[in-house]
C-alpha cells in the first residue's frame, strides 16, 4: 500500500495518472468481445484467452479445425503466424500478443489489421512465466507489411 501521506503532490499526481490509464485499458476491454480460434488441444492459447478474460474482454473460444484456412482468411503472412487467432472489433491477435500490447490498441484503435506473435515463444502470455523472455510483437498493416510494434525484453 502506498502511504500518500509522505508523497508530495507530483507524485500522488503521477500515482494517480498510472492507476487512470489502467483503468481505461480495463473499461475498454469490459465493453470489448474476442473471439480466440484455437485447437482443441493447445493448453497455452486457452491460457492466453483466459489472460484476456481476465482483463475484461468477453472471450469466445472456438475450436476450428482448420487453422490454416482461418489465417488465410484474415491474410496473416505465414512468417507471422502463431499458434491461435483472435479477433476483436476490427482486428486480429495472432498467437501469444501480450495483454500491454492488445490494450494499447484497442485504447487507441491504430489504423492496422493487428497484431501478432509468431511463433510461440518461451515466457510469452500464456508460454509460463520466464523473467529472461525476450520476443517482438508485430503490427500489421492492412497491405500485409509487417513492422515491430514493441519488443519485450528482461528487465
Amino acid at each position: 500500500m502506498v502511504a500518500l501521506a509522505r508523497l508530495s503532490s507530483p507524485d500522488v499526481i503521477s500515482v494517480a495518472a498510472v492507476g487512470s490509464v489502467s483503468l481505461i485499458g480495463v473499461a475498454r476491454a469490459a465493453g470489448e468481445s474476442m473471439i480466440v480460434y484455437k485447437d482443441a488441444n493447445c493448453g497455452c492459447c486457452e491460457a492466453w484467452a483466459n489472460a484476456m478474460t481476465n482483463a475484461g474482454f468477453t472471450v469466445t473460444v472456438k475450436h476450428a479445425d482448420d487453422l490454416t484456412a482461418l489465417k488465410a482468411k484474415y491474410k496473416i503472412p505465414a512468417e507471422m503466424q502463431g499458434c491461435h487467432t483472435a479477433v476483436s472489433g476490427p482486428y486480429i491477435f495472432e498467437g501469444h500478443v501480450p495483454l500491454e500490447a492488445v490494450e494499447t490498441v484497442m485504447n487507441k484503435r491504430p489504423d492496422i489489421t493487428g497484431l501478432a506473435v509468431p511463433g510461440m515463444p518461451a515466457g510469452s502470455l500464456g508460454m509460463g512465466n520466464d523473467p529472461q523472455a525476450s520476443y517482438d510483437v508485430y503490427s500489421l498493416s492492412k497491405d500485409g507489411k509487417a513492422e515491430v510494434f514493441m519488443s519485450v525484453r528482461p528487465s
